[in-house]
């Protein structure tokens, strides 16, 4: 659990794809948003219920079915709103009941807690990261020592390579980063300043050796857990 005065935020590893599942807790008002809810939901929900914390929203990353498969059980727990971005609900093209749509940049409130919304493509056309305080819940944009798949449907490595790009810019070394899946070698979060130091697709200067590490060399040379690759060995890996 990472918690500051105002929030806590609770992680669950859940399911066969070692998927995180999280619960924005404002501390204030009792409220929370829950991220990306797939798998053994009902653990999370259960928790919320033990603390009478009252789920009011869900936020989507993107919408491939191991972070949406428990939507609908968290609909029929909790009166929710449902957030994603525009971009991924035209990508996703699922009926669903009055969602809230954004493009990125705006913010929403969870009690008094602000979570600002970024639109982070590259692994889905709408892919998301909750920004709130000083923690980052990223999806499958950013791991721990890794960045997802662009080869998937919606996939484009080169609007990753833009979207990691902005992120080791913006933000702030000392954002906490929580991942959408647990693919680390030790502890399931980490820091920007370490992702950067250590992240071998935060190496790169140039769209084309991305791109050429991304979907050709990453996959070939590297497996769970991820650990740590200097900058030097990442420009060695695709020479």
């Amino acid at each position: 659990m990472q918690q500051n005065n105002n929030y806590s935020i609770h992680s669950m590893e859940l399911g066969p794809m070692e998927n995180f599942v999280y619960l924005i807790h404002d501390h204030a008002s009792n409220t929370a948003a829950i991220v990306d809810p797939a798998w053994e939901v009902g653990k999370v929900l259960d928790f919320a219920d033990s603390k009478d914390i009252r789920i009011t929203d869900i936020l989507l990353t993107h919408s491939h079915h191991d972070h949406i498969n428990g939507l609908q059980q968290t609909l029929e727990h909790s009166d929710a709103k449902v957030h994603l971005l525009k971009q991924e609900a035209k990508f996703w093209g699922a009926a669903l009941d009055q969602p809230v749509l954004h493009h990125g940049g705006e913010s929403i409130n969870i009690g008094s807690s602000q979570i600002n919304i970024l639109h982070t493509p590259g692994h889905t056309p709408g892919s998301t990261c909750y920004h709130v305080g000083n923690d980052l819940i990223a999806g499958d944009t950013l791991f721990v020592f890794g960045c997802g798949r662009c080869d998937l449907a919606g996939g484009d490595p080169e609007e990753m390579f833009q979207t990691l790009k902005k992120m080791k810019t913006e933000l702030p070394n000392s954002t906490v980063l929580h991942p959408g899946h647990n693919y680390a070698p030790q502890s399931p979060t980490s820091t920007m300043e370490t992702q950067c130091q250590g992240n071998p697709f935060l190496h790169f200067d140039e769209p084309a050796d991305f791109v050429e590490y991304r979907m050709h060399v990453h996959d070939k040379i590297r497996d769970t857990p991820y650990e740590a690759v200097s900058k030097e060995e990442a420009l060695n890996a695709i020479k």
